[in-house]
């Protein structure tokens, strides 16, 4: 006699793609204009084990992070744009060495250093916040261009795209 299972999930909603909040404390004004954020890719290496006959892979020991993309509205008076501008800047000090040094300087707990934590809310089909995703130690190393033109026939709102790089991230059931 053999045990019936029952493999029915529990909740049967879909995750819906509208359903989120992003939050950066270096950054606040991103965060009301955010329109995508993706929870990137993650990898385990898998060395192989030598066989005479086949080469066998192995789990392996290093986890490799994709890195972090966002997409947000550009507001009228670039402060969101420059909230991630000025931070990139002041990391690549290229004036002077004072603008990497004001950044260094400031306490990490506050979130105006060289790092910020990044936090994405994933919500329920309820609008209840469901898991916590917290990208740990975030900083930016891309910031796309801005492009105006004139032959579009109805507005279509300046959008910018940013790309961090981060040492790890948690999920969390909330």
């Amino acid at each position: 006699m053999s045990a019936i299972l029952d493999q029915t999930p529990v909740n049967k909603n879909f995750l819906s793609p509208l359903n989120f909040k992003f939050m950066i404390k270096k950054a606040p004004h991103v965060n009301f204009f955010i329109q995508k954020v993706n929870i990137p890719q993650i990898s385990l290496t898998a060395p192989n084990y030598p066989t005479p006959f086949v080469n066998i892979p192995i789990p392996g020991d290093h986890i490799s992070y994709s890195e972090l993309e966002i997409t947000f509205k550009v507001d009228e008076d670039l402060t969101n744009y420059l909230e991630i501008h000025n931070w990139i800047k002041a990391l690549g000090k290229p004036e002077n060495f004072q603008q990497y040094k004001e950044i260094q300087d400031k306490k990490s707990w506050t979130g105006d250093g060289i790092y910020s934590d990044i936090s994405v809310m994933v919500l329920s089909s309820t609008k209840s916040a469901n898991y916590e995703i917290v990208y740990v130690d975030a900083h930016p190393i891309i910031l796309s261009s801005l492009t105006f033109g004139t032959t579009d026939e109805d507005v279509n709102y300046i959008e910018a795209s940013a790309t961090f790089k981060y040492t790890l991230y948690n999920i969390e059931k909330i």
